[in-house]
């Protein structure tokens, strides 16, 4: 078995743990945004290795800007569309909204009223347009003087009025876009029509509206040299409902869009300045905003030893510079009202240079490392939402092993055999499959922690784009009731998730002729060999799903985080809260 050389804080607990100042967003949705805590640091005074004793002494003296969170006054209203003033007036149309008569004319009631007032300019405009309603079409008039709304803008829908999320997440984001480009300051978004939505779809569809403005017009500027300031100001969701129903509704949207766009900065974060400690830290700092409903613990690398944590600890052991931090957050409920316990876990590999089996080549994708850490960035984006939302009757453990997989003479080697804290052994055949290996012991710890249910979201594999492609995360369980109630979370939420096999027999891949198990099989199948892997890690007794995000996480198009996962999470917590 490998000798693991790890080495450890010089701080031994949470309490002396080290004080980054944060690099992240200062405000989101609380009410106490703006705090700072009081620690120790990290390094000693007298160490010369400072590059990463303070967040900005970072290799190539990187200071990021403040993030620059915009705050919108977000309001759900009943008006007449005609009588609404202000710079951008939205309106989602479907296909069957936007059907004209023999002269060209909308038949819809809203579309043909506010065509009359413009003198028939919205028609016209949208004819030269060939706007027909599709999904990804849009039509933006700017208005003469006089009219209550500068611009107008007609948005597709599609085919039919859905009450999928994603429909309306559309829409508001078409809306953000439409508000950044003319630096609108108010804008109000409709439908053509609501006579097919219940009352249920048009509270899902008010918040979905929300969160697309919220998200869209968001932009992470923290590393630019200069930037633009965001202007807009509010958001009126008119004909959607008034009432206390819907501005809850909008107030979840908000909460959970604050919990993205953390999800978004920490995935954007380069590994020069997000670390194993500072993304400890940033969890810390959740547990204070929210200190009377989450509690942390953050354990060094001799804490980890002494828990028997090998697999995580083998794959850290080559980041000397940048040691690994094991992350704890609880959301806690009174006891008398708990009534399920429940884990979220998050791969934390805040770089993996693949170690020894280092990536290399165009294809290998190795400047796009950082983001290996969208697990963590997933859960902890959940925690800001819970902390804000307060879910009762649910206990929620978060856990996160942070650490490095870089290469050194300490490091992990191909063939090494590490012990996972539960005593199985793994033989090391890869150590670019050092996510599985991280997982293992924190997979365990969860269990020790007594949950019925565990949820773990990994940028596990390339083998999972393959099979789904960039917009569909997989989901692996062998638990029909966890599959689910995930599933139906994953719809609520508008984020795509699609089940796949454990194939049990694969798992005879995944034998070593020295060891329990190696830590990566062949090449066919691995999205489901790495599944039957973690598997390996977790109580029978416990309800388990792994979902791999590689494919999710990042957005080609938008060189940027996507936060992927929050939603789904909190809704799946508040559906095993009362």
């Amino acid at each position: 078995m490998a000798t693991l050389r790890v080495s450890s804080a010089l701080a031994s607990s949470s309490s002396s743990f080290p004080h980054y100042p944060s690099v992240f967003t200062k405000c989101r949705s609380s009410p106490s945004w703006g705090f700072s805590i009081a620690v120790a640091p990290l390094c000693s005074r007298r160490s010369k290795r400072i590059a990463h004793c303070i967040a900005r002494d970072t290799l190539g003296l990187t200071q990021p800007n403040e993030s620059d969170v915009p705050k919108i006054s977000i309001g759900a209203k009943e008006i007449n569309l005609v009588e609404w003033k202000g710079d951008i007036l939205a309106i989602g149309a479907t296909e069957k909204d936007s059907i004209r008569d023999e002269n060209s004319k909308f038949k819809n009631p809203l579309l043909q009223k506010l065509d009359s007032e413009l003198n028939g300019l919205l028609s016209e405009a949208s004819s030269e347009e060939d706007f027909s309603g599709k999904s990804g079409q849009s039509v933006i008039l700017r208005l003469p003087g006089g009219l209550r709304s500068k611009r107008i803008a007609l948005v597709g829908l599609g085919s039919s009025t859905s009450s999928a999320p994603s429909v309306y997440h559309s829409l508001g984001e078409a809306a953000a876009a439409a508000a950044k480009s003319a630096q609108a300051s108010n804008i109000a978004v409709a439908l053509a029509s609501t006579d097919e939505l219940s009352v249920e779809s048009k509270l899902s569809s008010a918040s979905a509206i929300a969160t697309g403005v919220l998200l869209g017009i968001f932009e992470d500027n923290r590393f630019r040299s200069e930037s633009k300031k965001p202007t807009l100001e509010s958001l009126d969701i008119l004909g959607l409902g008034t009432g206390p129903e819907i501005e809850n509704k909008i107030k979840y949207a908000e909460h959970v869009s604050a919990g993205i766009i953390l999800g978004r900065e920490l995935v954007n974060a380069p590994a020069n300045v997000l670390t194993p400690a500072v993304l400890a830290e940033e969890a810390k700092k959740i547990a204070s905003t929210y200190s009377d409903v989450i509690s942390v613990n953050i354990l060094d690398a001799e804490q980890c030893k002494e828990l028997k944590m090998g697999a995580y600890l083998s794959v850290a052991a080559a980041a000397t510079e940048n040691p690994p931090y094991f992350i704890h957050l609880c959301v806690k409920t009174p006891s008398k009202e708990r009534k399920t316990k429940i884990a979220l876990v998050g791969k934390g590999l805040t770089f993996d240079s693949g170690g020894y089996n280092i990536k290399t080549g165009a294809r290998s994708l190795i400047e796009l490392m950082k983001y290996d850490m969208a697990g963590a960035a997933a859960v902890l984006g959940a925690a800001k939402a819970l902390g804000e939302i307060r879910p009762i009757g649910v206990e929620v453990h978060i856990i996160v092993a942070a650490c490095e997989n870089m290469i050194s003479g300490e490091g992990m080697r191909p063939g090494d055999i590490v012990t996972a804290s539960n005593g199985k052994t793994i033989e090391v055949n890869n150590t670019d499959a050092e996510g599985r290996l991280t997982l293992a012991d924190a997979l365990i710890y969860a269990c020790n922690q007594g949950v019925e249910k565990i949820i773990d979201l990994a940028t596990l594999t390339g083998a999972v784009k393959v099979a789904l492609g960039p917009s569909v995360a997989g989901a692996f369980t062998p638990s029909d009731d966890l599959a689910n109630e995930v599933l139906a979370a994953a719809e609520v939420s508008g984020e795509k998730l699609w089940r796949m096999p454990m194939e049990e027999s694969y798992w005879e891949s995944m034998k070593s002729g020295v060891a329990d198990m190696i830590n990566t099989g062949p090449g066919d199948g691995g999205a489901i060999t790495a599944a039957l892997f973690l598997k390996q890690f977790v109580d029978e007794k416990v309800q388990w799903l792994h979902i791999d995000i590689a494919s999710t996480a990042w957005s080609d198009k938008k060189k940027n985080g996507t936060g992927y996962g929050v939603s789904t999470l909190v809704e799946w917590v508040l559906k095993n809260s009362f």
